[in-house]
């Protein structure tokens, strides 16, 4: 497979935008090629990982995880990548990820990654501001949330305003 048709999915992942062409490039040559077949498992939830997965091409199913009950499956189309963190800290997988279909991928190791951003450190900090606009963001959300769960009820252990009404239950 030619390099550019490795490096125009990494385009489309928001971890990677905004990085330079020979960054995209240079990870697309880093990267293992790898081709899993259907029914074969692509990352395993409750396990350490080395690698994040882009799917390049194919389609796979998320079986186990987060906000997965009763059987529930999520599909994982082409253009995703799968467990993101792993390329970067060791961590483990939070979900199952089965191929349905024949699956081309680049897997992303963390030991290439890492010397990479060695090669090149203003990868890393465009990693590092990425991932703190991600949590900045989650936590304006959280404090939007807890801003309106306040409105809602006076804080515990503090009475109610002056004109609230009161209920005992009984």
């Amino acid at each position: 497979m030619a390099i550019d048709a490795l490096v125009l999915p990494l385009l489309n992942v928001p971890l990677f935008q905004g990085l330079k062409p020979l960054q995209l490039t240079e990870i697309a040559r880093r990267a293992d090629r790898i081709v899993y077949k259907p029914g074969e498992v692509i990352v395993t939830a409750h396990e350490g990982a080395d690698a994040a997965v882009l799917v390049v091409s194919g389609e796979a199913v998320r079986t186990e995880g987060p906000g997965l009950e009763d059987g529930r499956r999520e599909e994982i189309p082409a253009g995703a990548l799968i467990s993101e963190m792993t390329m970067l800290i060791e961590t483990e997988c939070t979900s199952t990820i089965v191929a349905r279909t024949s699956v081309r991928a680049l897997r992303i190791t963390r030991s290439e990654m890492h010397a990479h951003m060695v090669d090149d450190p203003s990868l890393a900090e465009h990693f590092i501001e990425k991932i703190s606009g991600r949590l900045t963001s989650f936590v304006e959300s959280m404090k939007e949330i807890d801003k309106s769960l306040g409105e809602l009820s006076p804080p515990v252990g503090k009475p109610p305003a002056s004109g609230q009404e009161t209920h005992v239950l009984h």
